[in-house]
């Protein structure tokens, strides 16, 4: 059975990003999966990496909490809007403060390489978007997409990430979104 982790981090809790969670769920319990959620709005932490990894920072409870719910899941889905070419700050903040060394990965001494301590979980990135889809790929350079699958989740050993981008999402009409939480559900339903 697998164990599914949903991360969102939408800081609106009303927004399209919920859904599109909450359709995931839905897909993903009637698989028989197991599911966690980690909705990032609803954690009380500091999103500020005060000194880089000079320095230790201490953890809040609501981070170590998610740091056993994501070593827990086999696969990751992360929920977010593409704001500015990137993750909403409090994501951001989120991922630099939980994905910490020693945890995910770890440098080699005198090395340039580390070791991914995520090796086997799989991922799956949903985000929306203020433009089509092949505009931000094509004209953008897609560097959300590039920052967290390349630079994150493949940095720390999650090799197989799929990505589902839905956009234009601003001035969409409701049939586009409803044909969108259908397409989610069912790769809830897929463990996809």
């Amino acid at each position: 059975m697998k164990k599914i982790l949903i991360i969102n981090g939408h800081p609106d809790k009303e927004s399209f990003n919920f859904g599109l969670s909450e359709a995931y769920k839905k897909g993903a319990k009637k698989s028989g999966a197991k599911i966690d959620e980690i909705n990032i709005r609803e954690l009380n932490f500091d999103v500020n990496l005060e000194f880089g990894y000079r320095k230790r920072t201490e953890l809040e409870p609501d981070l170590l909490i998610a740091q056993t719910k994501l070593k827990w899941a086999d696969h990751l889905v992360l929920i977010y809007p593409v704001w500015w070419g990137s993750v909403p700050a409090i994501m951001k903040g989120f991922l630099d403060r939980t994905l910490l060394p020693g945890f995910v990965f770890s440098k080699r001494e005198n090395s340039l390489f580390w070791d991914k301590y995520f090796i086997g979980k799989t991922a799956r990135i949903i985000c929306t978007l203020d433009q089509p889809n092949w505009f931000y790929k094509l004209i953008n350079k897609a560097p959300s997409h590039n920052a967290i699958k390349k630079g994150t989740l493949q940095f720390i050993g999650v090799k197989k990430v799929k990505i589902t981008a839905i956009g234009p999402i601003r001035l969409s009409k409701t049939a586009y979104r409803e044909k969108w939480l259908k397409k989610i559900e069912k790769l809830g339903l897929l463990n996809k």
